[in-house]
C-alpha cells in the first residue's frame, strides 16, 4: 500500500492501535497466518502495511516526536493520555505547570461544539397532600422525588458517556481563566498559550518531516508526497 502523504501514513498507523482487536500492532499472527493460507489482501493487507508503519515510526522516531503525534492525532485513549502526559511533562514553558498542562490538553484535544450531550432532567411531580390528614402521602411524595432524582443522575450518566475511542473534556476546560490562579491579565494568558501551542506545532511538524525521511526510505509514500 501507498501512503498520499505521511500525514496520511502516520494518522493510519497510529488508527491501527485502536481498530486491532488485541489493543496493539500484534501483526505477526496474520504474518504466520498468511504462510499457510496465503497472502493477505485487501483490509487485512492494508492494516497489516498500517501495524508495520506504526512499529517503524515507535521505534525509529525520538520520544518526543512520537508523542507528539500520538497527542495530535491518536484516537486511543490511553496511548493520547498517556503522550500528554509525557509531554507536559518534559515541557518548558514560562507558565505555571497547571497552565502548561491545561494547554497541552486543550490542545491535544481541541473543543469541538456540539459534541457534549446535554443530560435531560425532569422536575418531580407536584407533591400529593391530604387536608384532613397531613402526611397521609408522604411515603409516596419521597418515593417520586427519589425516582425523579435516580432519572436525572442516569440521564447526567448517559450523557458523559461517549465512544471509547473519543476524548471530550468539559468546557471548562478550554477557559484560560481556569487555568491559572494568579489572576493574571487576559493577554498574558493568551501569549503563554500562544507560546505553548506554536511550540507544540513546531515539535509535531519536526516529527513529520523525520517520519517522512522513514517512510520515503520504506517506499511507501506516493511520488507526489515525496
Amino acid at each position: 500500500m501507498i501512503y498520499r502523504n505521511v500525514i496520511s501514513a502516520v494518522v493510519r498507523a497510529l488508527a491501527s492501535e485502536t481498530i486491532n482487536s488485541a489493543g496493539g500492532c500484534d501483526f505477526e499472527p496474520k504474518v504466520q497466518t498468511s504462510k499457510l493460507k496465503g497472502e493477505i489482501t485487501g483490509k487485512d493487507a492494508a492494516l497489516l502495511i498500517d501495524c508495520m508503519v506504526h512499529k517503524v515510526l515507535h521505534a525509529q522516531l525520538s520520544p518526543r516526536h512520537w508523542n507528539a503525534l500520538t497527542a495530535k492525532y491518536s484516537t486511543h485513549k490511553g496511548r493520547k493520555v498517556e503522550s500528554i502526559g509525557r509531554l507536559v511533562a518534559a515541557f518548558r514553558s514560562p507558565a505555571p505547570m497547571l497552565f502548561t498542562q491545561k494547554a497541552v490538553q486543550a490542545w491535544a484535544v481541541p473543543q469541538i461544539r456540539g459534541v457534549r450531550r446535554e443530560a435531560v432532567k425532569i422536575t418531580a411531580p407536584k407533591p400529593r397532600i391530604d387536608e384532613h390528614e397531613p402526611g397521609k402521602w408522604d411515603w409516596r411524595n419521597d418515593a417520586a422525588r427519589a425516582a425523579v432524582e435516580r432519572a436525572n443522575q442516569a440521564s447526567a450518566a448517559r450523557a458523559e458517556c461517549r465512544s471509547s475511542d473519543m476524548i471530550v473534556l468539559a468546557d471548562s476546560n478550554y477557559d484560560m481563566a481556569t487555568w491559572d490562579n494568579q489572576g493574571l491579565t487576559e493577554r498574558t494568558y493568551q501569549r503563554w498559550n500562544k507560546s505553548i501551542k506554536d511550540a507544540l506545532e513546531g515539535l509535531v511538524d519536526e516529527a513529520l518531516t523525520e517520519a517522512q525521511h522513514l517512510l520515503e526510505a520504506a517506499e511507501v509514500l506516493s511520488v507526489e508526497a515525496a
